[in-house]
């Protein structure tokens, strides 16, 4: 989908939300909670001088995606949702029981669409933002964002992109002279394509040992970290919900520090179904990271060849904020420097399913707090008393129906 042409109307929304997963849905939820309405209106009523535009709040969610559910649906078959690491409900809107054999790619994205027909939020996928910029020098200017389906201002942006677009791929010697396969786990569809070969798996983390578990029923499995794992022997699941970890996560953005992984934080489980699937196969036995790749294999530490058919880089995603360089948010160290949910300084800019907000539970409460900040900052810019949940029209009190207490 290309850009529109310049000579069509730039829009506008007081709040735009990036992305439309678990903490864009929740942010949406919450800015229509908070009487927002759609900007999704016909462009000829849009072109409109700047006071008629900002008399209304309004918002706007743009989805990369062409269908919902963000990147859960596209995770592997075999990762079913008694074995993800829990799904917390959207805010207003339980989880509906559902089969623990069905894949999480089926049964998360069909929970996001129902969510979003029920409160009516205003998206549009798919479409992709290219670029934010500011209208002025100002810190108090509104923002630019490029899309690929047109151009908008807007006085606030919720950021909930994730990391599924931005898989991290290490640099080794002669990977391009590989004549076997390599896939991120991006790529990785099933186990069952790699049935007798010999597979190299990268990483340290939790999806490197799933693929472990998963490709060593099927054949031969070597595994290669850079670092030696750091197995706990506690369970995984609900840990980085935790008081302990999200404090330590919390520390490293309030000091400008690039947040690492869950597991460099929580640990590898060895309680975890898939660690015990793979050291029952023989396969949790790590090796010290190959230095080169040869066409036909790897080249180990100690000097010595190994053959392998194909490559499983499980080493991982980084934040996917590209089109946020422009507001140089980043620091020399190559992390952000976030006070709650927004970049010191910058109170209408905020970064949702971030660094400590990584977690479902941590996504849906940045949500709530970015549209909390994000309101008082636009009373206190604008001077407009914001609408209250008890005066808001009837159609958003009624967003708290299925609340739970």
């Amino acid at each position: 989908m290309e850009s529109q042409s310049s000579n069509e109307p730039v829009r506008f929304a007081t709040v735009i939300v990036i992305g439309a997963g678990q903490a864009g849905l929740s942010a949406g939820y919450h800015l229509k909670k908070r009487g927002f309405v759609s900007a999704l209106v016909p462009q000829t009523n849009a072109i409109l001088n700047n006071a008629v535009q900002h008399s209304e709040r309004k918002f706007v969610m743009f989805d990369a995606g062409s269908r919902p559910g963000g990147a859960w649906q596209h995770r592997w078959d075999s990762l079913l949702m008694d074995t993800v690491n829990g799904i917390f409900d959207l805010p207003g809107y339980p989880k509906p029981p559902v089969d623990p054999q069905t894949p999480s790619n089926q049964a998360v994205p069909a929970y996001f669409e129902a969510f979003e027909k029920e409160f009516q939020l205003p998206i549009e996928r798919p479409v992709k933002v290219l670029n934010v910029t500011r209208e002025g020098d100002s810190p108090e200017a509104e923002f630019i964002v490029e899309t690929s389906h047109g151009t908008w201002r807007t006085q606030a942006i919720i950021n909930a992109t994730g990391t599924w677009d931005n898989p991290i791929r290490p640099s080794v010697p002669g990977a391009e002279s590989f004549t076997g396969e390599q896939f991120h786990t991006r790529e990785y569809v099933s186990a069952e394509h790699f049935r007798g070969k010999r597979v190299a798996i990268v990483g340290a983390g939790i999806s490197a040992v799933e693929h472990l578990a998963e490709v060593s029923e099927m054949t031969t499995t070597l595994w290669y970290v850079r670092r030696p794992p750091n197995f706990r022997t506690g369970k995984f699941e609900s840990e980085f919900a935790g008081r302990e970890t999200i404090a330590k996560v919390v520390a490293d953005v309030e000091q400008g520090k690039p947040t690492g992984s869950v597991v460099s934080y929580t640990g590898l489980s060895l309680q975890n179904r898939y660690a015990k699937q793979a050291q029952a196969n023989g396969a949790l036995n790590w090796r010290p990271m190959f230095v080169a790749i040869e066409p036909s294999g790897v080249r180990e530490a100690d000097g010595t060849f190994t053959s392998v058919d194909a490559i499983i880089w499980a080493t991982g995603f980084k934040p996917s904020i590209k089109h946020l360089e422009p507001l140089q948010l980043t620091n020399e160290r190559g992390g952000i420097h976030l006070e709650g949910t927004h970049p010191v300084s910058e109170p209408l800019i905020h970064l949702i399913g971030f660094g400590p907000s990584s977690s479902t539970v941590g996504a849906n409460r940045a949500g709530r707090a970015a549209v909390a900040t994000v309101v008082r900052e636009l009373k206190h810019r604008n001077s407009v008393q914001p609408a209250t949940q008890d005066s808001a029209p009837s159609p958003e009190r009624s967003l708290d129906r299925t609340a739970r207490p």
